[in-house]
């Protein structure tokens, strides 16, 4: 099987950042860092210097000053990808409680949340211009776990409270909220990769032990696989699919069979600097070649994102899927808990999610913290996780006293405001399978390469995967040699 990529357009460098806020009368021009050299990769020239550092010095006036007993009342805009549980989601539910209470004490504050159109890469370029440029006003960014280290060194953002990110935040969590032990954003909404699987398939395929959800692993799921081709179920095709496209869900299936390859596999170290032996990636690429073995795959997994292979399983096409846990409340709105399973993914997932970080642009910093406190606090933590998100919060979880008091309806609610939920829930209303096995999940989930450049890093390192999934693929030992050189090429080391 032949799959052929067109090239990625270029995308337009950030305009200079702008700053300082505050007039100064012989401002400086900030010398940019050389983090790396410009690669090309796939016909775009990466240029990370060029992305996270501004070239030249910029005058005009700062924005509006904040008076000397705090922040300007007004508006407080907030900058976010599109909610996955849906219009009027619960996000904006939670912002709409904090204007409410706003309101009630007359503090002159108000909140409107602003959905970013296009994929998560296209998102992070609009910010990235948006911030430097000040072409848009934005107090509030809702950034990817992997952007945080970019913003904080590109001085975008502005260090936070540490006490924001207390004990109650999962460990694993945590570690995504700090850049060089400084807190540059709070955990909103966390993610990580599960196995979603047919109990009917195996039902009807013969197989006797349907609750998959104490864990299986990768040669166990191929068993099945087996035994699924032997007796298909109707519609049935391939043994599993996941998002093998040229994107970000590329890069994330592949750190998922690296770290599963090798134990305590790391791209890079603490400061970003690339720290990976040749051996270690290509035992990954071996473990990745495994997972994508065309016998086992649905062959649209090569070329399929979130929604397709999503699609493709609810369709019946196969047993199991790789995916986030929002598709947990979607999925049982159409199978029931007799149809439908979830379990540990076999071997390491990945860390996802977003964080909130207030603008360093804001004129309303101290406001804008207060805001991000309110919506990452215990009970709105507890709203996200009754909604369909993975919540933040140990407590969430764990401690029946933190309820969801501020969206109305509790955990009853549907963040669509449907009439009807088939989520399944615990006795404290909770997603059913939160405490048993997203939690565990969340607490041992492996992170991305944390890195200033990780723009360049994950488009370098999918493009250089692409052979892997060709007709006429290299040996692991060639793959794994370029890999490495165009790594090193790309990250300090």
């Amino acid at each position: 099987m032949s799959i052929r990529r067109t090239t990625r357009s270029v995308r337009k460098r950030p305009a200079p950042d702008r700053r300082p806020a505050r007039p100064r009368p012989h401002a400086r021009c900030a010398r940019p860092t050389r983090l790396a050299r410009p690669r090309r990769v796939a016909g775009v020239l990466l240029s990370a210097a060029a992305v996270l550092a501004a070239t030249a010095c910029t005058g005009g006036t700062p924005r509006t000053a904040q008076t000397a007993l705090g922040d300007v009342p007004g508006e407080i805009v907030v900058a976010s990808g599109r909610d996955v549980t849906g219009k009027g989601g619960v996000r904006q539910q939670l912002i709409d409680a904090w204007n409410r209470e706003q309101q009630r004490k007359n503090t002159g504050f108000h909140a409107r949340l602003v959905e970013l159109p296009g994929s998560a890469d296209e998102q992070r370029s609009q910010l990235l211009g948006a911030l430097q440029s000040g072409s848009a006003r934005y107090d509030v960014v809702n950034l990817d776990v992997t952007w945080v280290p970019e913003f904080a060194e590109a001085g975008l953002i502005s260090p936070l409270r540490s006490t924001l990110v207390d004990r109650d935040v999962i460990p694993s969590v945590a570690v995504t909220a700090r850049w060089h032990g400084t807190v540059y954003a709070v955990p909103f909404n966390s993610d990580v990769g599960l196995l979603f699987y047919r109990r009917d398939h195996l039902r009807e395929a013969g197989v006797q032990q349907t609750d998959l959800a104490h864990g299986l692993t990768w040669q166990q799921l191929r068993s099945l696989g087996d035994t699924l081709e032997a007796h298909p179920p109707q519609g049935f095709d391939k043994t599993w699919t996941t998002q093998l496209d040229a994107y970000e869900g590329r890069t994330v299936n592949a750190v998922e069979a690296f770290a599963s390859a090798t134990d305590g596999f790391r791209l890079v170290d603490d400061s970003g600097h690339f720290t990976a032996e040749e051996r270690q990636l290509e035992d990954g690429i071996a473990e990745l070649r495994r997972r994508a073995d065309t016998p086992y795959t649905l062959t649209s997994a090569f070329t399929s994102r979130e929604d397709g292979s999503l699609g493709d399983f609810a369709a019946g096409r196969t047993a199991f899927v790789r995916h986030w846990p929002y598709v947990y409340r979607t999925l049982h709105q159409r199978f029931t808990t007799d149809q439908l399973g979830v379990a540990p993914l076999p071997g390491r997932a990945v860390l996802g999610g977003q964080n909130l970080a207030v603008t360093k642009t804001s004129s309303r910093q101290r406001k804008a913290a207060e805001l991000v406190a309110f919506l990452t606090g215990p009970s709105s933590e507890r709203c996200l996780l009754d909604a369909g998100f993975a919540a933040t919060r140990i407590s969430a979880y764990t401690d029946d006293d933190v309820t969801c008091t501020a969206v109305g309806g509790g955990a009853s609610a549907s963040p669509s405001r449907e009439s009807t939920d088939r989520m399944p829930r615990d006795s404290a209303g909770r997603p059913a399978y939160a405490r048993s096995i997203l939690l565990p999940a969340l607490r041992t989930a492996v992170q991305r390469p944390r890195t200033p450049l990780y723009g360049a890093f994950t488009q370098t390192f999918a493009a250089e995967l692409e052979p892997l999934f060709s007709a006429d693929p290299p040996s692991d030992r060639a793959l794994a040699r370029r890999l490495y050189q165009a790594l090193r090429e790309v990250l300090p080391n």
